[in-house]
């Protein structure tokens, strides 16, 4: 939810995102609903999706597809309608962090602060002047960065 969150404000008006996985938990985490209230989001319309559910017939049509977990990596996705663009940007999952509740508290910032930089780099993607390829390696670039400072270059 953090990444729909995200790119749904970053990408108002070019990009309409939706938050899925394959084993959602019925409810969303409350560890994440803290965290985007108090960066000033609206949580009101959030709830926990099975990805099965944009497989089916009427379900918006993605142009791409991002799994964002560290686990997500090794499982099989569904094949999506219409063939979007995949990557697979890696990150911990914050639910799975333990200790006390400022470092569970930090590891949902740290997620937040990886997906916020990842989609601001995005989202400033010049889509409509890349080829495919070019394109599908930036994306795949994309989930490489770690730093602030890490961008995006031109593809040779």
């Amino acid at each position: 939810m953090i990444g729909e969150a995200i790119l749904n404000r970053v990408g108002a008006g070019h990009f309409r995102a939706y938050s899925a996985g394959s084993q959602p938990k019925g409810q969303i985490n409350p560890d994440t609903i803290r965290l985007l209230q108090g960066l000033g989001y609206d949580t009101s319309g959030y709830r926990s999706k099975s990805w099965d559910e944009f497989a089916e017939t009427g379900e918006p049509k993605f142009d791409f597809v991002f799994t964002v977990c560290d686990n997500a990596a090794a499982e099989a996705c569904p094949i999506w309608p219409g063939q979007p663009m995949t990557a697979h940007w890696g990150i911990a999952d914050p639910a799975e962090a333990t200790g006390t509740p400022a470092e569970i508290a930090l590891a949902f910032r740290e997620a937040y602060r990886l997906l916020n930089q990842r989609i601001g780099i995005f989202t400033a993607l010049p889509l409509r002047s890349l080829d495919r390829l070019s394109l599908q390696r930036k994306l795949r670039d994309i989930g490489d960065i770690e730093g602030s400072t890490a961008k995006v270059t031109e593809a040779s």
